[in-house]
């Protein structure tokens, strides 16, 4: 028999043995449920999309290039916004991704919309190619691709916003094609920008894969729609300040009509005054002076005495600054001249700043607004 010291070491080293096997024992993870709650009215079917594998996939499937369709394309006919499923911090880029994704749906909405209003006859009757409705489609078919490669960029930590409502030109086909083109060329100056953003370099190559789809779009209307020689110069215009082009759009944009749940657009943006050139402007080709316009009545710029403000133009890799009198301004309108030095080929950019060439997008005052130089009969036209 074993004394009472003996029975306690054995029972001892049995509860030592007990609890190794515990602490050695591997655990299995349990994840707390997503601290999110989807709204009663939206579809089941967006949180779908929160699985990258769910539906036709880009590069993989030929939806994204042969869908002749009215019909919305897969995922532009699901428009909730989709809801994380993982709790945690952002990643690094989903700020990035997020301001894409809701810029993409302008653009989706723009071509769907155009689809469906116009009919190949309305072009035809315009003077426009036989296959120029055709064109739309698969145009629109690769924005719905970039649709779905923005929602699986954005991490499942963080909500994938849905799109609002917006003001297109539906009511003539010439005017709808215009601003096409204006939103194209828009397209290429806020990818040079936005590319400097993303943390990793994969996403930085993503973008520029992205940018040269928009820039075959915006070739093909330059050759067969305006008829235009589609070179720009030598290299297209870097603008360093994506957020700024992309608040722009938010003038075309029904106010209240997006959903409440997505994230501010973009992120972060400065709410600067929008730029236009006066109405009875007729030229916007280098050396040309133009009278400026701040076209939202209740966001204007403030000039303060004392300071001197400028007009700076970005074109290609340039940057050119003129200073500008305010200090009569909104008694006389504020004229600028467009730097003669420019060729006139591509896209300038234009805005007011506080530092001759806007080193840091908080000198920024006023802006930006683009300017195309091709097709030239559409340059007083700025987003």
């Amino acid at each position: 028999m074993m004394g009472p010291q003996q029975t306690f070491s054995r029972a001892l080293v049995v509860i030592m043995a007990i609890l190794l096997i515990i602490i050695l024992m591997p655990t299995a993870r349990v994840s707390a449920a997503p601290n999110y709650r989807v709204p009663a009215h939206y579809s089941g079917e967006a949180q779908k999309l929160a699985d990258p594998t769910y539906g036709p996939i880009p590069g993989q499937s030929d939806h994204y290039n042969y869908y002749w369709g009215i019909e919305r394309p897969f995922p532009g006919n699901i428009t909730d916004p989709i809801f994380p499923t993982e709790n945690g911090p952002p990643a690094p880029n989903d700020y990035t991704w997020q301001n894409l994704l809701s810029a993409e749906w302008v653009i989706f909405e723009f071509y769907q919309q155009g689809v469906e209003t116009f009919t190949d006859e309305d072009f035809i009757k315009a003077g426009l190619p036989n296959n120029t409705r055709r064109r739309l489609m698969e145009i629109r078919n690769n924005e719905a691709g970039h649709l779905r490669i923005f929602q699986n960029q954005i991490s499942p930590r963080s909500i994938k916003p849905g799109p609002c409502k917006y003001k297109f030109p539906l009511d003539d086909p010439i005017k709808y094609l215009a601003f096409m083109t204006v939103l194209e060329i828009s397209s290429m100056v806020f990818l040079t920008g936005l590319v400097q953003q993303p943390e990793l370099n994969v996403h930085k190559s993503a973008m520029v894969a992205i940018a040269a789809t928009e820039a075959r779009h915006e070739t093909w209307a330059l050759l067969d729609i305006w008829k235009e020689n589609p070179f720009g110069g030598p290299t297209d215009t870097m603008f360093p300040y994506a957020n700024q082009i992309l608040y722009t759009t938010n003038a075309i944009i029904v106010p209240g009509s997006c959903p409440p749940e997505n994230p501010e657009y973009p992120r972060p943006h400065q709410r600067l005054p929008f730029l236009s050139a006066a109405k009875d402007t007729k030229s916007l080709a280098p050396g040309s002076v133009v009278r400026l316009n701040f076209t939202d009545p209740n966001n204007q710029p403030h000039f303060h005495p004392g300071i001197q403000y400028y007009a700076v133009f970005f074109h290609g890799l340039l940057n050119i600054s003129m200073p500008i009198d305010t200090k009569h301004w909104p008694k006389k309108d504020i004229a600028i001249t467009i730097p003669p030095e420019f060729e006139t080929k591509g896209v300038i950019v234009a805005l007011v700043a506080n530092t001759p060439g806007a080193p840091t997008f908080d000198t920024v005052v006023a802006g930006p607004a683009v300017i195309l130089n091709q097709p030239v009969h559409l340059g007083p036209a700025l987003l």
